[in-house]
């Protein structure tokens, strides 16, 4: 089935097949209308559509067309029976110790046990041995308790800490639903399709099917992103692929051009659905749910979990096991941070003796440089770090949005492998990278909210292992400084405190910090005039505006409770 862009629906709609007539049309006619609101939400494969009343138009252009798509196949999976016989106080206890919260309706059957090996899942065997071949010795928290949700056919909502293994989580219950199909042909659109927010984390996910699927014959992968030549991606999707991992904008694009369909995919994922969110996505992402078959299974992953992605999940979720691990929206804990005040024109002097400092440590010590990313706030000052740094014979590479999709390949491709150990980015790099090793982050320029904050010391610490941050801060800077200080704090003590996150928190944190600013400004110039020209009034309405934000804000970091 190809797609049909809004803009024709309604002429297309016209002169297609009603729904009262199309039972009555030949097996071979060419087009085939759907009524998208129908929806069977008694059975959890079957996508509620309450979202969308209208009948959207499809047009068949398979190569053999007198043949009907053939029905998505959802198989009965169990786990071993060891993990079957597990008492309701063995899984609790296990969900306890990988700090797992799972939450379902209370008219939904109870999700699937926590299964704490890749053997008691009950894989297809080329995914065994390919996990065995990359020496997978154990699920991590998010894996052993999303996979066996996954692998049963039910919705899930995924929440999890960065560097977690959540690409894992997902990859490989979408392989093994895909092989349990029939098999693709030339013109069928995918089995299977992942919407990430940019092309550098659809890169990885693609790796991540590979790494899992290496085993099997015929089985192909499509990546589908901006920056890259449409016309290979053209040629490998009308070819026939059993997944696409894709950025939604070059994904619609491809289905407006009839490159490829939605008609036979029935396993979706949504990954860093609330970056995509974030990004401006939104439109494609609901032009894209609306118009899948009735029966397939959906996962979102986020990392947080603000009210808009509650909003999409409730929308386009049937049913859904939320599975969350450790503290959503909380700095990650095993990040040591270190919180520096200086001038904006000593930074860059301060960050060179800083990592120079730490390369004669590590010559002397007979270790390798410790991976490092740098982050800084606007492109050109990303290019100006760069090259200050190999000015002083540290070996560090650029990575923005003004690079060639070639050059971002380049750049991280060299830092991974060690041949540059200096990565100096712009928040690209914030969500979603997940290079293997990274001991340090430095925030040369501190971004503008803690969300962004805490994505960004995220890109060490990750699968257990210990990281460092560094960041520089200014006077502009203290409305930040002091969440963070307090999340440190909190840390410290045990009591983590989780904020909230989306584009209403944002705003609001934005506003407060503005308004906080402005009362820092108006005591500054009450200060500089004397105690004889205070007005009363004027002294306080700046810090009792400030007051009133800080309250909305701790009221909202209810939405994480």
């Amino acid at each position: 089935m190809s797609y049909v862009p809004p803009h024709l629906r309604n002429s297309t709609s016209n002169s297609s097949i009603s729904p009262s007539s199309s039972s009555s049309s030949t097996p071979s006619s060419s087009v085939v209308t759907l009524d998208t609101s129908t929806a069977a939400d008694n059975h959890h494969h079957h996508h509620h559509n309450h979202h969308n009343n209208n009948h959207v138009s499809f047009a068949c252009r398979r190569t053999s067309p007198s043949l009907p798509l053939p029905d998505p196949v959802f198989t009965l999976w169990n786990p071993s029976d060891r993990v079957l016989r597990l008492t309701h106080e063995q899984i609790e206890e296990v969900r306890s110790r990988h700090n797992v919260d799972v939450t379902v309706a209370s008219d939904s059957p109870p999700a699937h046990a926590p299964v704490e090996s890749f053997m008691d899942m009950c894989l297809h065997v080329s995914i065994m041995k390919d996990i065995e071949f990359h020496e997978y010795t154990r699920p991590t928290s998010i894996q052993a308790q999303a996979m066996p949700v996954a692998l049963s056919g039910r919705d899930l909502l995924g929440c999890a800490e960065t560097g977690s293994g959540k690409t894992a989580a997902f990859t490989i219950p979408m392989i093994q639903h895909c092989l349990a199909q029939a098999p693709i042909k030339r013109g069928d659109g995918p089995l299977a399709l992942v919407l990430a927010p940019t092309r550098e984390l659809a890169q990885q996910i693609e790796k991540e099917v590979k790494a899992f699927s290496r085993s099997l014959e015929n089985f192909k992968t499509a990546i589908v992103v901006g920056g890259t030549n449409i016309a290979e991606q053209r040629s490998e999707l009308r070819g026939g692929v059993s997944i696409v991992v894709a950025t939604p904008g070059r994904f619609l694009d491809h289905l407006q051009q009839g490159n490829t369909s939605l008609g036979r995919i029935s396993f979706v994922v949504l990954d860093e659905a609330d970056r995509m969110l974030d990004m401006g996505f939104e439109p494609q992402i609901r032009e894209v749910m609306r118009n899948l078959p009735e029966k397939h299974q959906t996962l979102l992953f986020s990392a947080t979990m603000p009210v808009e992605i509650e909003e999409l999940a409730q929308e386009y979720l049937s049913n859904p096991v939320q599975v969350k691990v450790g503290k959503v929206s909380s700095p990650t804990a095993n990040v040591s941070q270190i919180l520096e005040k200086i001038s904006e024109i000593e930074k860059i002097d301060r960050l060179l003796a800083l990592l120079v400092e730490e390369a004669s440590l590590a010559e002397r010590s007979d270790h390798p440089f410790p991976l490092t990313i740098v982050f800084v706030e606007r492109k050109t000052r990303c290019d100006e770090v760069a090259e200050a740094l190999v000015a002083q014979g540290l070996r560090a590479v650029a990575l923005h949005g003004g690079r060639s999709q070639s050059e971002r390949e380049s750049a991280l491709r060299d830092f991974r492998n060690g041949s540059t150990n200096i990565l100096v980015a712009t928040d690209v790099a914030s969500r979603g990278l997940d290079v293997t090793g990274v001991s340090h982050v430095v925030n040369l320029d501190l971004p503008k909210t803690m969300e962004d904050y805490v994505h960004r010391i995220g890109r060490t610490g990750r699968a257990g292992s210990m990281g460092h941050a560094t960041s520089f801060y200014t006077d502009r800077d203290m409305f930040l400084v002091a969440q963070i200080k307090k999340a440190i704090a909190d840390a410290e003590s045990g009591n983590v405190i989780g904020f909230a996150t989306g584009k209403i928190a944002r705003r609001k944190e934005r506003e407060a910090a503005a308004a906080q600013k402005g009362a820092r400004i108006a005591m500054s110039k009450l200060a500089m005039n004397g105690p004889a020209s205070v007005n009363i009034e004027d002294k306080y309405k700046f810090m009792i505006a400030a007051s009133n934000m800080k309250k909305e804000g701790a009221a909202d970091s209810a939405w994480d409770d």
